[in-house]
């Protein structure tokens, strides 16, 4: 039987070429607004961080995320998404864990 393939993306932050299902994505919808995307389905521009919160604040400090959305992010929405991120980082493990038990 073939081996189904697996689509990677890279980490803004930490550069490295994970599986799609191992990283969460911020995106920046046509309308200008920055938000996280567990669907992963949403329009915009899209950058994928894992789900770390020390990757989180690399990106932070790199202003990698800035670049990968083409748009400067305020300090602010930075503050935002890291509370948001620090949310969702634990549904997104949640997610992770049972996706690996039905399997």
């Amino acid at each position: 039987m073939k081996t189904k393939k697996v689509p990677l993306r890279k980490c803004v932050a930490s550069q490295e070429m994970l599986p799609k299902k191992e990283l969460i994505r911020v995106v920046r919808t046509p309308e200008g607004q920055i938000e996280i995307d567990l669907t992963g389905k949403k329009s915009g521009r899209g950058a994928y961080l894992r789900a770390d919160a020390d990757c989180f604040r690399l990106a932070q400090k790199n202003k990698s995320l800035d670049r990968a959305l083409k748009q400067p992010v305020p300090a602010e929405i930075y503050e935002q998404l890291a509370r948001d991120f620090i949310r969702v980082e634990h549904q997104f493990r949640e997610l992770q864990e049972r996706e690996t038990d039905d399997e």
